[in-house]
């Protein structure tokens, strides 16, 4: 379910917004995007813009809030919980680090970073709204997993925050620190294959 900001007003070209918006954060960041350049990208008045948005942080909020939330459902959605966990762990963690290192993840990440102390509830709302999602939906496959005699778990939540940490080895702080531009689909499998194997060894049965 999507959450929007109570002082966010939904209206009939609210999506509109949100797609113009998303083109326009991507390409300039939070400080560079101006509020002109989003209503003409979006087709919009500014005047309609600032009736669902009073302010742009909030429309930035709500972008990464719903592409978050876009990216969760696809990961769950393409999930068999019936699966093996060396098969749910290798879904999970290419989609979970296709996401990461894509430039909407990148950007994301490191507005959050920059806007933390004037603005600390936006990477806690986009920390809620996919993160923790996941997050909690890993915990409940490695109870049925448990269930079947696939894995052996102590604290399951401890566990889903492993297996992210694993998924982002080597290649997450290479993009983060800028050493590299782009990662290519050999990299992640390779550090996925790993993060399964290292996951296995300590909790597979």
């Amino acid at each position: 379910m999507t959450i929007i900001d109570p002082l966010v007003r939904k209206g009939r070209k609210f999506d509109q917004v949100l797609a113009g918006a998303r083109t326009v954060f991507m390409a300039d960041g939070f400080e560079g995007a101006s509020v002109d350049e989003i209503a003409r990208v979006a087709v919009v008045s500014k005047a309609t813009l600032y009736s669902y948005f009073p302010d742009k942080r909030l429309l930035f909020m709500e972008v990464a809030n719903a592409e978050c939330q876009r990216q969760s459902r696809e990961a769950l959605d393409s999930i068999d919980m019936d699966a093996p966990p060396r098969e749910v762990l290798t879904q999970t963690g290419l989609h979970f680090l296709g996401f990461i290192t894509s430039t909407f993840g990148q950007q994301v990440f490191r507005i959050c970073v920059a806007e933390s102390d004037r603005f600390p509830e936006l990477g806690q709302r986009f920390y809620n709204s996919g993160p923790a999602v996941m997050r909690a939906e890993m915990a409940q496959y490695f109870e049925l997993a448990e269930a079947r005699g696939e894995l052996q778990i102590e604290d399951r939540i401890l566990a889903a925050d492993q297996f992210g940490e694993l998924c982002k080895a080597d290649i997450w702080p290479r993009l983060i620190f800028g050493v590299s531009r782009s990662v290519t689909d050999a990299e992640k499998e390779r550090v996925v294959n790993g993060a399964v194997e290292t996951f296995m060894a300590r909790y597979g049965v």
